[in-house]
Order: C-alpha cells, then sequence, then structure tokens
C-alpha cells in the first residue's frame, strides 16, 4: 500500500518505512507528525476524494538538513554582467509509520450505560 500526501504546495509518495525528504517543518527531532492524504493506492484499488478524507500519513522526523549546493550563474554577453550565487535548500527527513484513518477516541460512556 502506499499514499501520496500533501505538505505545503508540493505532494509526495510514500510507503511504511519509508524516509522521505520534505520542505522544512518547525518541528524537533523525535516528534510525530501527520500529513492529509490526497491518494490511496493498494491491492483492492486507488482511493481519491472523499474515500480518503479521513486518511492522514504519520510520520516521525528523523532529522534537520540542507541539500547539496547548487550554483545559480547568470550572464550577460556582451554586457559584462556577471551574477554568481549559491543556494542550499533546507529539508526535514521524515521515515513513514503508518498510513490509514487516526484511532478513534474513546467515547466516555453514556448515563444510560452506566445504569445498566
Amino acid at each position: 500500500m502506499y499514499a501520496i500526501f500533501e505538505n505545503g504546495s508540493k505532494q509526495y509518495k510514500a510507503n511504511v518505512g519509508d524516509l522521505v525528504k520534505v520542505e522544512k517543518l518547525d518541528v524537533a527531532v523525535g516528534a510525530t507528525v501527520t500529513f492529509p492524504v490526497i491518494l490511496t493506492a493498494d491491492e483492492k484499488g486507488i482511493q481519491v476524494g472523499k474515500e480518503v478524507e479521513n486518511v492522514k500519513v504519520t510520520c516521525e522526523v528523523v532529522s534537520q538538513g540542507k541539500e547539496k549546493k547548487i550554483i545559480v550563474f547568470k550572464y550577460k554577453a556582451k554586457k559584462n554582467v556577471r551574477k554568481k550565487q549559491g543556494h542550499r535548500q533546507p529539508y526535514t527527513q521524515v521515515k513513514v509509520t503508518a498510513i490509514g484513518a487516526p484511532a478513534k477516541k474513546t467515547a466516555k460512556k453514556t448515563v444510560e450505560e452506566k445504569a445498566e
């Protein structure tokens, strides 16, 4: 089973146990985060829309870091214009621990159930 989940304006494919690099999140290492699911697929088929409305991807934060440096070089021919700039995109690496509906909270017993 795999799921496509969303974080910010980007979408990621995940299986249980996968390590995924997502946009930087302001959470501590070891914390648990959940993401809304857009699509799930398994042996039963593909589910989207209202079928996956309550499904979440639960992840554990493994590390925070920066990607490899890229060089941005702008050049205008015959104008003696050159601009060199570097960039390192920050990311949060998460490990997918579960895909599914969140656990339902146990409701308190009503007065009628207590009387019985």
